[in-house]
């Protein structure tokens, strides 16, 4: 689940870390009002789940609080990433003297909380990554004493070599780490950190990413998620209790286990072919999740075919089966569909297809090919 900036900063700023004052407003004259409060050149700042905010137009420095009423209104209804902006954060805007990043991911292979710090803030931390590593410290957290305070000071001079500095940086990494494990993050970030020309260090954007499988024991967290940011395709699947992600590709996929669907992503992608998501209708029997699973997938205007891919364990075929029948007759499909089954009651799940004027097959290898074949034609049977 994503935050927003401004509820990631309230939990940020909970756990101690400085940051600017800021509040949201849904209207231009809510953000010309609290700028006049604050009395001060402020920031205004789209709030929705995308990044390149600023690349979009959706950060805007204001002078005056005319400015950022006249800013508000630019940013307010835009679209960035298809997601529409409904509101925005006005924020007292910093003087900058130097930016640095620091955020934490959880590491499957540490199986650890990782701090990545590095003095080169303000951007893509992937294209440091990428084209200059040796600028990024990676420093793995051991859970069971929290991070120690000589293990902040040594993250704290990889980024100053001024003492009064590296101290400022490793309490905000402290209370950084604090509200990550506090909140069940799968990640939290501090880009830029910025340093003032009075030598203060204050975090002027925050994010926070939180591991849904925290989201039962915490409902306090779990009251954060706005799902007017989030894609309509993903609420409603997850309001139907499937695993879904959205992707860019043609070859909509419905799958049983997150192995499989991996797997047959990764041929699709080897048949020349791109998926156009991740949908797992899990390991239970219930037609009604293929309905739902169809459903989802068929509102995608950038499906060409569908490839169905089961392999019955817990899944009965048979209900698969069913499933695909009944939600064809409620919506006919407008692109192919392919079929590939194999498993539990496997005879009795080819049967129903046959009479109901579906073709299916047992080997994955040929239904991908077939998916591939029909997207790339653009659903053309």
């Amino acid at each position: 689940m994503n935050l927003h900036e401004y509820q990631a900063k309230e939990l940020l700023r909970a756990a101690g870390v400085p940051i600017p004052p800021g509040e949201v407003a849904t209207t231009p004259e809510q953000a010309e009002a609290i700028a006049t409060r604050y009395g001060t050149a402020v920031m205004v700042k789209a709030q929705v789940h995308a990044g390149g905010r600023g690349k979009a137009g959706g950060v805007k420095f204001c002078p005056t609080p005319e400015a950022a009423k006249e800013k508000a209104q630019a940013i307010l209804g835009m679209t960035i990433k298809d997601l529409t902006v409904e509101k925005v954060l006005v924020t007292v805007a910093a003087d900058i003297g130097s930016e640095a990043y620091v955020g934490i991911i959880v590491d499957r292979a540490t199986k650890k909380p990782v701090f990545m710090v590095s003095a080169a803030g303000g951007i893509d931390i992937e294209e440091v990554a990428a084209s200059t590593p040796e600028k990024i410290l990676y420093y793995p957290v051991d859970t069971r004493y929290g991070l120690l305070p000589f293990e902040a000071m040594r993250m704290g001079f990889f980024l100053y070599k001024d003492v009064k500095l590296a101290r400022q940086a490793a309490k905000i990494m402290q209370r950084l780490y604090t509200a990550f494990m506090n909140a069940g993050c799968s990640l939290a970030e501090i880009n830029p950190l910025v340093m003032t020309p009075q030598g203060e260090l204050i975090a002027v954007d925050g994010k926070m990413v939180i591991d849904d499988n925290e989201l039962d024991r915490r409902p306090e967290i779990s009251a954060l998620r706005d799902e007017s940011s989030e894609a309509p395709s993903e609420v409603d699947a997850r309001n139907a209790n499937l695993t879904f992600i959205k992707l860019d590709g043609n070859v909509g996929c419905v799958v049983n286990g997150a192995g499989l669907a991996m797997a047959t992503m990764d041929l699709v992608k080897y048949y020349g072919g791109d998926p156009a998501n991740f949908l797992d209708i899990g390991g239970s029997s219930n037609p009604e999740k293929v309905v739902n699973a169809l459903r989802i997938i068929t509102s995608d205007p950038n499906v060409k075919c569908i490839l169905f891919n089961i392999f019955g364990g817990i899944t009965r075929t048979d209900d698969v089966a069913n499933g695909i029948v009944t939600a064809t007759k409620q919506n006919p499909l407008k692109v192919p569909i392919v079929i590939r089954l194999t498993g539990t009651n496997e005879e009795i799940a080819l049967k129903i297809l046959e009479e109901n004027g579906f073709a299916a097959s047992s080997d994955m290898d040929s239904a991908v090919q077939r998916a591939v074949e029909l997207a790339t034609k653009g659903g053309a049977a």
